[in-house]
């Protein structure tokens, strides 16, 4: 069975595609500008459709 769960990116990722610090991923996560998954250990992830919907000039 294949698995269609989207990937996962981690904040530096996100941080890397849009040329900014990790802690402004963060911040745009609180400010609702992107939806964060938690993981188990508290760690922000982001899906990656939404990260490069916003990149591309969308919105979620």
């Amino acid at each position: 069975m294949g698995s269609t769960a989207e990937r996962l990116l981690t904040p530096g990722e996100v941080a890397a595609l849009f040329h900014v610090d990790p802690k402004t991923v963060n911040r745009w996560a609180q400010t609702d500008l992107l939806t964060s998954v938690r993981t188990p250990s508290g760690q922000r992830r982001y899906r990656e459709g939404e990260v490069r919907a916003l990149l591309n000039g969308g919105r979620k």
